[in-house]
């Protein structure tokens, strides 16, 4: 691996894209830290850590959110815009054939760039609403604080966006996947203080608060144990993750003979590979984006009855304050923990179907003089080839669902905030985009006839 490493520095092009990359996450995390005119960082802080429902924008965010910093909003406008840009082009042919041109993809890009703004300002408004006792207003010109807030955000979603794409375009690995990616992993070390020294707390008898006293971070029978039960529950984990991200099934391909003059092409065996989980962590992301929607209504509006208990329902533990989380039974969730899992398993047949298109694949092979053994060339092998995509889905799309539901009913159980913050969602994100981004690399190396990270 070290020499893969290595070996990827010594190619100029690579090590650029590496290095912009880098850079281009720094600036990102470096945005996240710098608060927004006029606001009270430490009031901002407090109502966020008193409201469960902002806990995954937070985590999203890598903490910008609870700093209202320049990316409070984060990456999840744009994640949401393409959500809905996805959909539409499915259920509306015109887009569809626009997608499929170089002049109509641009298009589409502007229409999610204006879209993404749009729910920006939206998103925008709402936290301002919840962070309002945060806010310092300017004398004599109350509404001058706001606006600077309002435009604040919408600077910052649209550098987001813009950093996203660069880096998908000039760089190493999907723009918005390393955005949550880094945000994920700026994360991991203080919620990990903070969960030991919460637990610590709880067995002192309510002494200190959290990262305040870090005299409590001392190794104890019961942070012995959850260091334990994290460690194997994230190596578990993390195994299945990789496991079922690295399985294909392989449709074998054959090839006819042909003579061009005097020399003959053609006659050698290949073979399709579909992997197990074709979307990735695509399914985890949108979910997640949508989920958070109904939470944040609810908080804008807490005087429409309907809708917050729909986001009960579809929350969940988000909508509860942290402190009556312990009261509720474990099972409260269960609405939440359904609907996730529907989305996801919905996702990942969407997003597979989109990214993979049969007809196109059988279309090719017959131009190509290529056949599947004991398929008729045409629909007979678009048919056989989505039934076999179908199926190698379905596992991929339960393992998804069930990582997500399954650390989500582990924290409802053992209420260890470890769990929820970095559960399934957050461990299959942080492992897919890296195991991504190494394939990237890999393929970058093997073309200089250099060994990359996988032998």
């Amino acid at each position: 691996m070290f020499n893969a490493i290595v070996n990827a520095f010594k190619v100029p092009d690579l090590r650029t894209k590496i290095l912009f990359t880098l850079a281009i996450v720094v600036l990102y995390r470096i945005g996240a830290h710098i608060p927004a005119p006029g606001v009270d960082v430490y009031a901002v802080a407090q109502t966020a850590a008193n409201n469960a429902a902002l806990g995954l924008l937070n985590l999203f965010t890598g903490g910008a959110l609870e700093r209202m910093s320049l990316f409070a909003l984060g990456i999840m406008p744009y994640i949401t815009a393409s959500i809905i840009m996805q959909l539409l082009k499915a259920a509306i042919p015109t887009l569809d054939k626009m997608s499929k041109e170089e002049a109509g993809q641009r298009k589409i890009t502007q229409i999610t760039r204006y879209m993404t703004m749009g729910i920006a300002l939206v998103e925008a408004i709402g936290m301002l609403w919840i962070f309002r006792s945060g806010v310092v207003d300017v004398p004599g010109v109350p509404w001058l604080t706001p606006v600077l807030i309002v435009g604040t955000l919408l600077v910052g979603t649209a550098l987001i966006m813009w950093m996203a794409e660069l880096i998908t375009q000039r760089g190493i690995g999907n723009g918005m996947s390393m955005m949550i990616f880094s945000s994920i992993v700026a994360k991991f070390i203080p919620t990990i203080i903070d969960a030991f020294a919460r637990n610590q707390t709880i067995l002192r008898g309510g002494e200190g608060t959290g990262l305040q006293d870090l005299s409590l971070l001392g190794l104890s029978g019961s942070n012995l144990a959850m260091i334990a039960t994290l460690a194997v529950a994230m190596t578990i984990v993390i195994f299945v993750v990789i496991y079922i991200e690295e399985g294909q099934r392989r449709i074998p391909v054959q090839y006819a003979k042909r003579v061009v003059g005097r020399r003959v092409f053609g006659g050698s065996g290949t073979y399709i590979p579909l992997k197990v989980n074709g979307a990735n962590v695509i399914p985890m992301i949108f979910a997640s984006a949508i989920l958070t929607i109904p939470a944040q209504m609810a908080q804008m509006m807490p005087q429409v009855d309907w809708l917050q208990r729909v986001a009960m329902f579809a929350s969940g533990p988000m909508m509860m304050d942290p402190d009556a989380l312990s009261a509720l039974p474990w099972y409260a969730g269960w609405g939440n923990w359904l609907i996730t899992f529907i989305l996801i398993v919905f996702f990942a047949y969407f997003y597979t179907a989109l990214v993979f298109n049969p007809i196109d694949i059988s279309d090719n092979l017959r131009k190509q003089g290529g056949f599947i053994p004991g398929i008729r060339p045409g629909q007979n092998t678009t048919r056989y080839i989505e039934r076999v995509m179908n199926r190698i889905t379905l596992p991929g799309a339960l393992f998804l669902g069930t990582i997500a539901v399954g650390t989500s009913i582990l924290f409802a159980v053992t209420d260890n905030g470890m769990f929820m913050q970095f559960g399934g969602t957050s461990i299959i994100i942080m492992v897919g985009v890296s195991l991504e981004t190494m394939r990237q690399i890999e393929s970058q190396l093997k073309m200089r006839n250099y060994e990359g990270f996988f032998k």
